[in-house]
């Protein structure tokens, strides 16, 4: 029986990529009554134009990596709960290549399906998922705090809940806004090439020193680093490219022709390998490179769990664990100073 339609929920979670998948698999399995609502397909935007990395080798020591080593172990500890043969969940580890370091750490999922079993999950343990239902405003009380949101769906057009959860990705600064606060998130623009099915012939994530460089630069111009990552299905991906041009989705085949060259500089045989498609995506960059989660003390109610930029697939167990702790209470495993909502604001004072 679905518990939420007899009482409003404790939180809505507005985006069902696959933080938003995390937040509301943490959040019921905290006991909290969840309704995500997602303007499009679950998983189909940045999700769906991505690896599925889970990485550590490409985070600097700091708050990043913090958040990358709790998240490793929680996502560790989801592959037991829900099997990793379901969620495509491999400890494949990555290889720099300049060095030659070998990190065995590293590990991937499949991003969409993965995010499809969390909700899944979720919805055994009472959530309500919304898809196809955009947004269009919060709900507030007489002190302005949060007390749920307004939606476009025509059974659903008001949905009052405890706390709302901004995972909205690449659009978690517009939705911020609509909350009227401001969230420096950005659009960066990303290409992926896939290749027709291999024997198995990259059996780790494999990527140049140049990668890590380009994680951490915030640079609006082009920039490509080769990564190339066999999958499961035989299949191997190849990137990546950065690039801040807003939401253009124009594709651009001197980026394509640069990412296959420089594969190929890494892996010679893929010369002779087809190519099947490439797709592109948008990762939700923040200027200081550190996504942005916890309460919001400019409106409370509202919680925030975006801009995590590349790095969405791998910090998303840590997120929606966080996320919940926020909500229930127990002080949080992890100090969510670094990443406050409000920090962009004390930089520009």
């Amino acid at each position: 029986m679905d518990r939420s339609t007899n009482r409003s929920p404790d939180v809505v979670v507005i985006g069902a990529g696959m933080v938003g998948a995390a937040c509301a698999y943490h959040c019921t399995s905290a006991g909290l009554r969840v309704t995500v609502v997602e303007r499009g397909a679950i998983g189909g935007a940045t999700t769906a134009a991505c690896e599925g990395n889970i990485l550590l080798s490409d985070k600097e020591p700091g708050a990043e990596l913090e958040l990358a080593l709790l998240s490793s172990r929680l996502w560790a500890r989801t592959a037991q709960a829900l099997g990793a043969e379901r969620l495509e969940y491999q400890e494949k580890g990555g290889v720099v290549v300049a060095a030659g370091a070998y990190y065995p750490q590293d590990c991937q999922v499949q991003p969409v399906l993965a995010t499809a079993r969390l909700l899944r999950h979720a919805r055994e343990h009472g959530a309500t998922v919304l898809p196809g239902t955009s947004v269009t405003g919060f709900v507030r009380d007489s002190r302005g705090a949060v007390t749920g949101v307004r939606t476009d769906s025509a059974t659903a057009p008001l949905i009052p809940a405890g706390r709302v959860v901004n995972a909205a990705g690449t659009w978690g600064g517009e939705l911020a806004g609509l909350a009227g606060v401001p969230l420096p998130v950005l659009p960066r623009k990303g290409f992926i090439l896939v290749t027709e099915p291999l024997p198995r012939v990259v059996r780790h994530k494999v990527y140049t020193a140049e990668y890590v460089a380009n994680v951490a630069s915030g640079d609006a111009g082009l920039q490509t680093s080769v990564v190339v990552e066999g999958t499961r299905a035989g299949t191997v991906l190849i990137g990546a490219g950065r690039e801040r041009v807003g939401f253009d989705r124009s594709v651009s085949l001197p980026v394509l022709r640069r990412l296959a060259a420089q594969a190929i500089g890494v892996f010679p045989l893929l010369a002779e390998v087809a190519l099947l498609r490439s797709y592109l995506g948008f990762r939700p960059y923040c200027p200081d490179h550190l996504p942005v989660i916890g309460a919001d003390p400019r409106v409370p109610g509202l919680l925030h769990a975006c801009g995590h930029e590349g790095a969405g697939i791998g910090l998303s167990a840590a997120t929606g664990h966080l996320i919940a702790q926020v909500i229930t209470g127990p002080t949080p495993d992890l100090d969510l100073t670094p990443f406050r909502p409000e920090r962009f604001e004390e930089t520009t004072v």
